[in-house]
């Protein structure tokens, strides 16, 4: 009771450190006393510090306006007289602690915090002032912050964020929080905390000791709402009264869960789309929505019935949210003019936790209505492959294609070529049926494959053209014999023997038959008894040239031409004669050509080189005299003229383009230009065009049109269809001179005194014309009368 006693005094009256130093100093002659015994016993003598010692404990948070007494410092060579001096150092000395050097009294001169620092290491010497020396080593001693509750819980991470499905069960463990307090856990209950929820009730809950926040409420649904913010109290001291306390926000999310069926907006959809619309074009797009988000949202839709479903496709888009609704087969108005299409959308992940608030699909009706339009013309094919052959005449139908209007109108169509695929004119079509025929020779050496564009086009709208694609193939007959490959010239030596190869002859064939190429060979008929040469056929389309005896010079024959005859197997068989040249050579010992020139052959001796020189002599005389009849001549074509100036307007100049002559008259009515009340159009034609109506009416079949047994009276539907075809020719090709126009220039004269000043009239007399009435006209026509006429003055004639 007494120590209890003691130890309450010194905790009220604050006499710990005194207490603590009593003890220590009693601890401290103990010791001395142990060391003195310890010296007697032997030669080491231990010497111990005569300190009054242990550790010093303090209140953080003094708000006192005095420093606060922490201890006091006394040695036992400290007899009072002050002879001995205190020094304090280490952690704070002179800054957060001072030391009185006379008494050894320790005071606080700042404000301490345990949560700062916890405990300072201090050292104490005690110092002889007259010597100025320590009297003892120095000593280390703790200062030890004793805690208050002066800090609050606190939540480090804050504001906090949780996300949770919707739907949670009660219990469901949201988030787990832990708040931090910096006071002393091993003191008091200044950093037991306690948990409590401020907001959020009655959804969630915070469990006391653990902070663990759990759901309290079933039934959270996202789509009603979606996020909750909750604040979480943390207090010290147990939760008792008077504890601090700090508190922190948690928002919570609720994740989705697919708990929603989808649902379209209308039960109906109508949709439309144009006839031309290619295939994979898209009519339109629906959605089934869903109040879920995500993938719990996301949609298959598929065409489940319906009149359409086989020409029509839906496919979901990239957000996997909307139905496309695209084209599966060529539309045709005419055919089918609407459609009926049942569409179901449906979830593709499905919570099987909520499978009962299914089904997660729904159904709706798409009726899509086919718009017409103006189409072009259709073939009825979409190509026509074509063969013809070569020896086809000119006129011969070799196939009619057709096309018609697909739209219900269904108007008249009108054939033509597209002039740019038939460059040499060597097809037409009927502008009405359709038949295709060759107007041309054709060739197919010259060019084996047609490619042309037929065009249709309908009467009501040109601008509605349809095109197909015509190949036309020429066969191939038998109509070019075979030649040699190349022009062959060959070789002989003067030394060959009889029966020597000198030449192997090939020949070519620009025909091409179906089994292949055969040639026969021989010698033409007046080259069959050859003395010189053979020829042997070698069946494999070569033949052989060989010597038929020996002896060969240069000075007897150098040069000698060997008719080959060659002919096909196809038929009718073609043959020709080509002619090969053979020269002989003077050739070494290994049959290597040397030179192919004869020897120059000398003069013969009764020719002089006197002679010679004569007989060139004459051939220049001959040759002056030749040049000068000719200049002789043409200067006496040149008129003499006297005067320069009236020479100017006699001059004649030619003009090679001027016109066509005899052609132009022929063309045009001549009297229709002196007369032009009279003109009248005339049925004359000119020479310098084909006549291609004409020539093509022999070729053209006449087509009866009318009821059966009608009597075809002549072939004015295709004389008509002819022409149309060649006026939609012209009027397609911007470069075609107008040919059927005739301009009429006879007009000067009418009104005149002088009537017409043409002399296109002056033609239809044989006399001469008189130009005396020129003197007549006035002054205005002098020049010309004195051009033409005889002057009024005797004048001398001009030549």
């Amino acid at each position: 009771m007494e120590k209890g006693f003691v130890l309450k005094l010194v905790s009220e009256f604050n006499i710990m450190p005194a207490l603590l130093t009593l003890l220590s100093e009693a601890q401290g002659r103990m010791d001395k006393a142990r060391s003195e015994e310890e010296s007697g016993a032997g030669l080491l003598i231990r010497v111990k510090r005569g300190w009054v010692w242990n550790q010093f404990f303090v209140l953080e948070e003094y708000t006192g306006l005095e420093p606060l007494y922490i201890g006091k410092l006394h040695s036992d060579m400290d007899l009072g007289d002050g002879s001995i001096k205190y020094i304090l150092s280490g952690d704070g000395a002179g800054t957060t602690f001072t030391i009185d050097d006379s008494t050894g009294d320790i005071h606080a001169i700042k404000r301490l915090d345990r949560e700062v620092k916890a405990q300072y290491l201090l050292q104490a010497q005690a110092w002889n002032r007259q010597t100025d020396r320590p009297l003892e080593p120095k000593s280390e001693f703790i200062v030890k912050i004793q805690d208050i509750n002066d800090n609050e819980p606190k939540f480090l991470d804050g504001p906090y964020q949780a996300c949770i499905p919707e739907m949670s069960t009660i219990g469901t463990e949201v988030i787990r929080l832990t708040a931090t307090d910096a006071d002393d856990p091993t003191y008091g209950n200044s950093a037991r905390v306690v948990y409590s929820i401020l907001q959020g009730q009655p959804y969630f809950s915070v469990e006391p000791k653990t902070g663990v926040v759990r759901v309290s409420l079933a039934g959270m649904d996202r789509e009603v709402r979606e996020i909750y913010s909750i604040i979480i109290q943390a207090k010290d001291m147990g939760g008792q009264l008077g504890g601090l306390a700090g508190t922190t926000v948690v928002n919570i999310t609720l994740s989705d869960v697919n708990d929603n069926p989808p649902v379209f907006d209308q039960k109906l959809y109508q949709m439309s789309v144009l006839e031309s619309a290619p295939v994979g074009s898209v009519v339109g797009r629906i959605r089934a929505k869903d109040r879920d988000i995500g993938i719990n949202a996301e949609m298959r839709y598929s065409i489940i019935d319906g009149d359409g479903r086989d020409t029509f496709d839906i496919s979901t888009d990239p957000t996997n949210l909307f139905g496309i609704i695209t084209i599966k087969k060529p539309l045709n108005f005419e055919s089918k003019a609407s459609y009926t299409l049942k569409i179901e959308g449906a979830n593709t992940h499905l919570d099987h936790r909520f499978l009962d608030k299914g089904p997660f699909s729904h159904v709706t009706i798409v009726h899509v209505s086919v718009e017409d339009i103006d189409e072009p013309p259709e073939f009825s094919s979409a190509a026509y492959y074509i063969e013809v052959s070569e020896e086809a005449e000119i006129g011969t139908v070799f196939k009619t294609v057709s096309a018609r209007d697909p739209d219900s109108s269904n108007n008249s169509i009108r054939y033509s070529i597209e002039m740019t695929t038939d460059l040499g004119k060597y097809f037409y079509i009927d502008i009405t049926s359709g038949a295709l025929m060759t107007v041309l020779a054709l060739d197919r050496e010259e060019l084996s494959w047609h490619n042309i564009t037929v065009l249709a086009m309908e009467m009501s709208n040109p601008s509605m053209i349809g095109s197909v694609s015509v190949a036309v193939k020429i066969l191939d007959v038998n109509d070019n014999p075979p030649s040699l490959t190349q022009y062959f010239e060959a070789f002989v030596c003067e030394s060959a023997k009889a029966g020597q190869l000198i030449q192997t002859v090939t020949a070519i064939d620009p025909d091409d038959p179906l089994g292949g190429q055969h040639f026969y060979y021989s010698l033409a008929p007046e080259a069959a008894n050859n003395p010189n040469f053979t020829l042997r056929d070698n069946q494999d389309n070569t033949a052989w040239i060989l010597t038929r005896r020996g002896g060969w010079s240069q000075q007897d024959q150098s040069v000698y031409y060997l008719p080959i005859l060659i002919s096909d197997r196809e038929l009718p068989v073609q043959t020709s004669t080509s002619t090969l040249t053979i020269r002989v050579c003077s050739c070494d010992v290994e049959g290597n050509i040397m030179s192919c020139n004869a020897e120059a052959y000398h003069l013969p001796a009764s020719l002089s080189r006197g002679a010679l020189i004569a007989i060139l002599a004459c051939i220049f005389v001959m040759l002056v005299m030749i040049l000068l009849m000719l200049s002789l001549r043409s200067h006496r074509k040149k008129p003499y003229l006297h005067d320069e100036e009236d020479n100017v307007h006699e001059n004649i100049v030619r003009y090679d383009d001027e016109g066509g002559g005899e052609e132009d008259t022929e063309a045009f009515d001549i009297a229709a230009m002196w007369n032009p009340h009279e003109a009248h159009l005339v049925g004359k034609q000119r020479q310098d065009m084909l006549p291609e109506i004409e020539s093509l009416s022999r070729y053209v079949p006449l087509a009866c049109v009318g009821w059966p047994g009608s009597v075809c009276v002549g072939g004015d539907s295709n004389v008509q269809g002819y022409v149309l075809s060649k006026l939609l020719e012209a009027d397609l090709d911007p470069c075609a001179p107008p040919y059927d126009s005739l301009q009429t220039y006879a007009y000067e004269g009418e009104g005149s005194v002088a009537e017409s000043l043409s002399s296109l009239q002056s033609g239809c007399s044989n006399t001469d014309h008189e130009y005396d009435y020129l003197n007549d006209w006035g002054p205005r026509f002098k020049k010309l009368a004195e051009m033409y006429g005889v002057l009024e003055t005797n004048n001398p004639p001009m030549w």
